[in-house]
């Protein structure tokens, strides 16, 4: 016998003797490992989205099933992983802990405290990859979700369980509206959560430290999947804290979640496909990134009690609970066409477009009228806010593009003249500073005035002094009218006879200084 037949028959002999139990089906053996990414062999029992594994404990996620391969995720460090390392099955899908635990509280990406406390230890669990609410069993997005900023509960109202993204260039307080609406939250009775995806430290900090000021943190949870962190958490990051914000839905509470931002996210999904070896489209995206946020935003609605307690066993008590999504999207030069802004833009309910150079020209915040939009529109406003507020966005509208021709005319007609006078002061009324809440009632005064001509008689730098008096009679004096509007939220005969009252009263104390 030959030294090539004895070899062949020494390896059929070993090839007879391994048993194909349990323990052959569920070891598997790494090929490659890089960026966060492994390359399994021998793998034929693996589900998508099982954790696997290895053989220092430390937990990987299977991404990517193929004819010979797994492509699986390392979720923590892989310093300590060597090739040909044997990898375990669990037979678990990737799951989080979920509770009021967490609130409070500064995360990583992948759920661990960086904050400098304790360990956190929750009771239940709530898979990450979910199904999103079918269109069946959503109720109608009719409560609105108040912000307190002028500009955005006047013209753009967002509702609870909408999807309204934020976008804009770098640098135009696409987070700062962000963390004004978190802030604004503490009356409403709202759970908040705040994913910043390859943000800097140093910025998540600031928002920290905003938050613990204004005493935000008793309902908000941070979580921080910074730029330096592997693009693997970056990319889970949204959906594990997605299956938080469902938790608190599908317990009978409203929850808001804020991703900023998804642009940043979408390449870290590319980051991780090129990994994987998925062949690239366009702008070098995969194929599947429009799946990628989708199935994340989706997942946002307002449900009924009796729907929330036949897919959890809970029983809870109200009528219909929502989840909230802000998304944000930084766009370059403008340009909303790009690829990823389209994408999530067609998956929103409505967009909240702020311009560079309405920000530069101090008009803050500095919201395009023209692009932005919210699809529930007067479906998410009080009876008294529509009546107040119906004209002010086509009446912006239309001041805009009267702004932008008489910087070419040297002669303009009496009407032209009258809508720029007009514009400039409803400008001037719907500017606000950074955390600077403006509670509801206070909104609708100030805009039935602005919307009545009542500034009219009033020079644009004398518009604050006339906002700052009109809130402190609102509270002092005239604290009975705001008590009113808060508890009949409708513009009613008799309400109106006091807004007017109120707003003679300031014109003539300003006539007399």
């Amino acid at each position: 016998m030959s030294i090539a037949q004895e070899l062949l028959k020494k390896i059929e002999d070993q090839i007879t003797q391994v048993s194909l139990g349990d323990s052959f089906t569920k070891k598997w053996t790494v090929l490659e490992i890089k960026d966060g990414v492994a390359t399994v062999i021998w793998l034929d029992t693996v589900s998508f989205s099982e954790i696997v594994l290895f053989e220092n404990n430390s937990k990987w996620l299977v991404l990517d099933l193929n004819k010979d391969t797994v492509w699986v995720l390392i979720l923590w460090d892989y310093s300590t992983l060597n090739q040909w390392d044997t990898v375990s099955a669990t037979g678990e899908v990737f799951s989080v802990g979920v509770g009021e635990e967490y609130l409070w509280r500064v995360l990583n990406g992948l759920g661990e405290p960086i904050d400098g406390w304790a360990a956190i230890t929750t009771a239940h669990r709530m898979p990450v990859e979910r199904i999103a609410p079918w269109v069946i069993t959503r109720q109608w997005v009719d409560q609105p979700m108040l912000t307190w900023i002028k500009a955005i509960d006047a013209m753009i109202p967002i509702g609870r369980g909408q999807r309204e993204l934020i976008i804009g260039d770098r640098q135009t307080w696409k987070t700062t509206v962000a963390i004004d609406t978190i802030l604004n939250q503490q009356w409403q009775d709202m759970k908040c959560i705040y994913v910043a995806i390859g943000q800097k430290e140093s910025k998540v900090r600031r928002i920290v430290e905003t938050l613990k000021t204004e005493w935000a943190m008793d309902y908000t949870i941070v979580v921080s999947a910074a730029a330096s962190d592997p693009s693997v958490t970056q990319y889970l990051a949204p959906y594990i804290w997605c299956a938080l914000a469902e938790y608190f839905m599908y317990n009978g509470q409203d929850a808001l979640i804020i991703y900023d931002d998804l642009s940043k996210h979408a390449v870290a999904y590319r980051e991780v496909s090129l990994l994987l070896r998925r062949p690239p489209g366009r702008e070098a995206y995969p194929w599947d990134v429009f799946y990628l946020h989708s199935k994340l935003l989706e997942r946002s609605a307002r449900v009924s009690a009796e729907y929330i307690e036949k897919i959890t066993n809970w029983k809870i008590k109200g009528k219909t609970w929502s989840l909230t999504a802000l998304p944000i999207i930084e766009t370059q030069a403008w340009d909303v066409s790009a690829y990823i802004p389209t994408n999530v833009i067609s998956i929103t309910d409505g967009q909240i477009f702020l311009e560079t150079d309405l920000f530069n020209a101090w008009i803050r915040p500095a919201i395009n009228v023209w692009l932005s939009v919210s699809r529930v529109w007067w479906a998410a406003q009080s009876k008294i806010m529509k009546k107040v507020s119906w004209k002010l966005k086509l009446s912006l509208a239309i001041y805009r593009e009267m702004a932008a021709f008489a910087q070419f005319a040297s002669d303009l007609d009496e009407s032209t003249q009258q809508v720029l006078f007009r514009g400039k002061r409803m400008v001037e009324m719907l500017k606000q500073w950074v955390n600077a809440p403006i509670q509801f009632q206070k909104q609708v005064v100030l805009i039935y005035a602005g919307i009545n001509w009542y500034l009219d008689v009033l020079e644009v730098d004398d518009i604050l002094w006339f906002e700052a008096q009109l809130y402190e009679k609102l509270a002092t004096s005239h604290k009975s009218l705001a008590d009113k509007i808060i508890a009949d939220k409708t513009l009613s005969e008799d309400i109106e006879e006091q807004i007017k009252a109120l707003l003679n009263e300031l014109a003539e104390e300003r006539a007399a200084v």
